[in-house]
């Protein structure tokens, strides 16, 4: 037994040292950081936020209520509790500073908002937006949580920010659309925190998964039965086998090259980097699974992520929790129910008293040795805290023009590169030639090629054949080569083929106004249909005209029954020897004809064809040098409407449509010239009672309170009715929600994925517009008691009633 507990004195004391020295290496490593200050590569350009301007921001601000004071107190005796049970745990992230030095509570940072745009009524609206709009910026230091956390309103302003800032931003914009959205402080990997997605495959190239249907078979015992299989299965089992394995094989040879540039580089602080996300709990909004939400890229994420390794804390405008669980697998072994008080401990608490449950026996027994006085004092404090309510966020409100909505992307572009692709983004007018959205797909990761609008690069066009005389349709060529593919000729020609030379001779073509660059021709290939009119061995298949090599080769179509071509090769006489002599001799032209062995056509009229030949071969080169200058001039063309891009604005687009927004305001004044007065019309809340008695001159006190007594009346009738619309509305939706909810149980099993899709989906907005009318409902009854005392107010400072209502 002695020799156990040495031994076992041992293993601790070793156990201890390992401990001492990963905590020393982790302190150097991140003195060493601090020293160096580490930044994650960006093309963020370096931005002063100690030169930001806060001389026009409002009080709250720069200085705390006396709820926010208490606030930080009751953070503090918090935090004293929690690091002396906890002192294994890094330091909780409670009240940094804002932008003006003074320290904020983070729940009090959250502003819930909802703002008056149908994309921002949905979470991925939102982190779409929250995404696209700020520049991502790192943490100073990437092992602990920032010092400073700003305001979204001037995260907004700046449209910058690390990723607390984006969170707490698009917390904000969730919890104000109906979502129970959390921050969360906590750790995640390199490529989360960098915003690294080059091993990420870009959404736009993700297929949608398949999901087989079951085929109903119909049994019939008259069905004709199929023919048994004689094939041996196998054979067909070892052919399968061999050719998944030349696949595989084949699949990991072409992996092996790219591998090292795919495969995430060891990262050693893994575990340590801290980031901050969203965290959207099931239930409000229809929400079927508790979710993350990353804020650099705006993606959705399972909880059970292996990217988010794991929490230190979550908090709402309402209140703020602390993770009490074992975070070694991640996040996927966490349980999200905030009122377990196991798991989570919480702040402010209407039942149970902060860290109440945290207390072991031990702890119990240090309590109550303490002094009965000190004892007295935190239960008082606690007590307080107990009864005590978040205090209101400081932040002004957010607000967002149509302007910076429609802007988005932080300079009006955005590039994400993804794994073999890049994604741009423009924002509507930014880009000269209108483009708004570029995907490029690369072959590899290190491998792409760029074609410009420079003659003889790679290029393919293709062109309207019912528009083109010669019935071309499309047209590829490079630097080498020239394809082109016609459609609908008299002469059958569907494909021709011209080889260039590299040596390249500058030529200007009579009739064309574009000066080519001319490359020597070494052949030309034509292919033809097959015409019916004429017999097959007359009927030309392919005519190769070798130009270089003063050779014609023509190949006729296949006569039934036959398995070779007639053909005919032509050699076109020297220079010297066409001055000679213009005679056809038998060496000029081989000819093979299918099915005999005899030469059956004479020279004379093979001296006819090679005429013809030849001068064809002219007109096809003058028709090669054309389609050349053709392609020069419809570049030029391109060029010339690139550079000169005129994008017309919707008629109801006021800020670009000039002309429009001239007119408005001609209309606008010719109006206001006609109707001086019908401003001051509009506001007069008196004047249709005041037509009622005749509009005197001068009014008694009776009718004075009468007209009182009168607006007040109908204002007051026309708000009720105001409010029992939304109500009318509201109840309808509600009704229409339980209808839809009830086809849907009754007719559940009988829906496609798509109908029970669809039927989701028109599910989320109905309760979405439920959302809305509720708030909008709440909003009326709230306003209608101020708009009341403001209109009474204002009839009380009338002139026209003043002298009689001054007193009453």
């Amino acid at each position: 037994m002695e020799v156990l507990e040495e031994k076992e004195k041992e293993e601790q004391k070793e156990e201890e040292l390992k401990a001492l020295e990963v905590g020393s290496e982790l302190h150097d490593m991140d003195k060493k950081l601090s020293v160096e200050k580490v930044c994650f590569s960006s093309d963020v350009p370096d931005f002063d936020w100690n030169s930001i301007d806060t001389s026009q921001l409002p009080d709250s601000y720069k200085v705390n209520s006396p709820k926010e004071k208490k606030m930080l107190h009751i953070a503090d005796h918090y935090h004293q509790q929690f690091a002396h049970l906890c002192p294994e745990r890094k330091p909780l992230f409670l009240h940094p500073v804002n932008e003006c030095g003074v320290e904020k509570f983070v729940s009090t940072t959250v502003r819930p908002t909802l703002l008056p745009y149908t994309e921002l009524y949905h979470w991925d609206g939102c982190a779409s937006f929250v995404s696209d709009y700020l520049t991502m910026e790192p943490l100073k230091f990437p092992l602990t949580p920032p010092t400073s956390l700003y305001s979204p309103t001037t995260i907004l302003k700046y449209q910058r920010g690390n990723c607390f800032d984006f969170s707490v931003l698009l917390c904000s914009m969730l919890i104000g659309a109906g979502y129970d959205a959390y921050c969360v402080n906590g750790y995640a990997t390199h490529d989360i925190c960098s915003l690294d997605e080059t091993l990420e495959e870009c959404p736009l190239l993700r297929k949608p998964q398949e999901v087989p249907k079951e085929e109903v078979k119909k049994s019939n015992k008259y069905r004709v039965k199929p023919p048994p299989d004689m094939h041996s299965k196998f054979e067909l089992q070892q052919e399968a086998k061999k050719k998944a394995e030349t696949e595989a094989t084949e699949k990991k040879e072409r992996e092996e090259r790219g591998m090292e540039a795919e495969e995430p580089a060891h990262d050693h602080l893994c575990g340590l980097r801290v980031h901050a996300w969203v965290l959207v709990l099931s239930g409000k909004r229809e929400v079927p699974e508790t979710f993350f939400i990353d804020p650099f890229t705006g993606n959705s994420h399972s909880t059970m992520d292996e990217q988010f390794l794991g929490i230190e804390s979550v908090w709402n405008h309402k209140n703020y929790w602390v993770n009490m669980q074992d975070c070694r697998n991640g996040c996927k072994d966490l349980v999200f129910d905030l009122s377990d008080a196991v798991h989570w401990e919480i702040m402010l608490s209407e039942t149970d008293k902060p860290l109440q449950l945290l207390l072991g026996a031990e702890k119990e027994n240090e309590l109550f040795d303490r002094n009965v006085d000190d004892m007295e004092e935190e239960e008082e404090e606690e007590e307080e805290e107990i009864s005590f309510a978040m205090p209101p966020s400081w932040v002004a409100p957010i607000q967002i023009s149509p302007k910076e909505f429609e802007t988005r992307c932080s300079q009006g572009r955005k590039v994400i590169l993804y794994k073999k692709a890049k994604l741009e983004k423009w924002a509507p007018y930014s880009n000269g030639n209108g483009l708004v959205k570029r995907l490029t797909v690369y072959a590899d990761s290190n491998l792409h090629t760029y074609k410009s609008m420079n003659p003889q690069t790679e290029r393919v066009m293709e062109f309207y054949t019912e528009t083109r005389v010669d019935g071309l349709q499309k047209l590829a060529e490079n630097d080498n080569e020239m394809k082109e593919y016609f459609v609908g000729r008299d002469d059958f020609k569907y494909f021709q083929y011209t080889e260039f030379r590299a040596k390249r001779k500058k030529v200007t073509l009579v009739g064309t106004r574009t000066d080519v660059n001319s490359r020597p021709i070494v052949q030309i290939k034509e292919c033809f249909h097959r015409n019916l009119q004429k017999p097959a061995d007359e009927d030309v298949a392919e005519r190769v005209f070798l130009i270089e090599e003063d050779m014609i080769q023509l190949t006729y179509h296949l006569k039934d029954k036959y398995i070779t071509a007639s053909k005919k090769d032509f050699f076109k006489p020297t220079e010297s020897y066409r001055k000679q002599s213009e005679i056809m001799t038998p060496e000029m032209c081989i000819t093979y004809q299918a099915g005999s062995s005899e030469q059956h056509t004479k020279l004379i009229h093979l001296y006819k064809l090679l005429r013809e030949l030849t001068e064809e071969e002219k007109q096809l080169k003058q028709q090669v040098w054309r389609t050349q200058a053709e392609v020069l001039k419809i570049l030029e063309i391109r060029e010339n409407e690139e550079a000169d891009i005129k994008l017309s604005a919707s008629i109801y687009d006021t800020e670009r449509n000039e002309k429009r927004r001239q007119e408005y305001e001609a209309m606008m004044k010719a109006k206001k010239d006609e109707f001086p007065g019908q401003k001051e019309q509009d506001l007069d809340y008196l004047a249709p009672f005041l037509i009622q008695i005749g509009s005197p001159e001068k009014i008694t006190k009776r009718q004075a309170l009468r007209l009182r007594d009168d607006c007040l009346s109908d204002f007051k009738n026309r708000l009720v009715s105001k409010a029992n619309i939304i109500q009318a509305h509201f109840e309808k939706e509600v009704e229409e929600l339980q209808k839809k909810n009830q086809q849907f149980q009754e007719n559940q099993n009988q829906l496609s994925e798509k109908e029970e899709a669809d039927f989701l989906a028109d599910y989320s907005e109905t309760m979405f517009r439920i959302h809305i009318l509720a708030l909008r409902l709440d909003r009326e009854k709230q306003t209608a008691p101020q708009k009341y005392l403001a209109l009474e107010e204002k009839l009380r400072k009338d002139p026209r009633l003043a002298e009689h209502l001054g007193h009453a």
